[in-house]
């Protein structure tokens, strides 16, 4: 995968990494240490501050840049990892030239390399219990425990250099869709904002759940 790639403002770059593998390297935290790869099956896009195109109210880089944002207006190709609703961290991958604010958050993947680690730091979440494989890395901050991921860590390092590895190893497998974000908010999270894209029929999707006071979406 090229660098350059990130350049682009998010919303373009969000379905280009569907199918591309992101990859992570390190301790375990359970005694330890190796690899884990997913495939990336479900993404986001946020755009913020210089970015073109409408106001994205759902952006943490909506208005202006912060302490806990700094990374969005970082170099492109480079992470941003929050803490989210004070129970797990969540990983965005950096668009846009720096000094402008844009990510992708990386939802959702199917763990293909690391699974025992990937286990085993999921399950001791649970109170050891076991995590069906296709639920792994399902959901934003399950993705960040398979993997690994901690703000103190890895917020704002380059995703092209260790611990880090993100590949595209081939044609993408499966159909390309797109829907309003999971949980967003308002306006932001409603059908004007189809900025979540996803691979149709694969188990590793998270289930769509609306935010408070988001516009339902139209059926069918």
């Amino acid at each position: 995968m090229d660098r350059e790639l990130f350049l682009s403002p998010a919303l373009e770059v969000a379905p280009r990494l569907l199918g591309a593998t992101l990859s992570v390297t390190g301790d375990d935290g359970l005694g330890g240490a190796g690899t884990v790869t997913i495939r990336i099956t479900e993404v986001e896009a946020y755009h913020g501050v210089g970015t073109p195109g409408p106001y994205d109210p759902g952006s943490h880089s909506k208005d202006r840049r912060t302490e806990r944002n700094a990374s969005m207006f970082g170099p492109p190709g480079h992470a941003y990892v929050y803490f989210s609703y004070g129970m797990h961290f969540a990983l965005n991958m950096v668009c846009s030239p720096e000094g402008t604010a844009s990510g992708v958050l990386i939802r959702a993947g199917e763990v293909v390399e690391g699974g025992e680690i990937a286990q085993r730091r999921r399950s001791a979440k649970r109170g050891g219990a076991t995590v069906p494989q296709h639920m792994l890395a399902r959901g934003p901050g399950n993705v960040a425990a398979a993997l690994g991921i901690a703000r103190e860590t890895h917020d704002g390092l380059d995703l092209f250099e260790a611990p880090f590895a993100v590949a595209r190893d081939g044609a993408v497998s499966g159909r390309i869709t797109s829907g309003p974000r999971v949980g967003v908010a308002g306006e932001a999270g409603g059908p004007a904002f189809p900025w979540r894209f996803w691979l149709a029929d694969e188990p590793s999707v998270s289930a769509f759940r609306p935010g408070r006071g988001a516009p339902k979406p139209p059926r069918g």
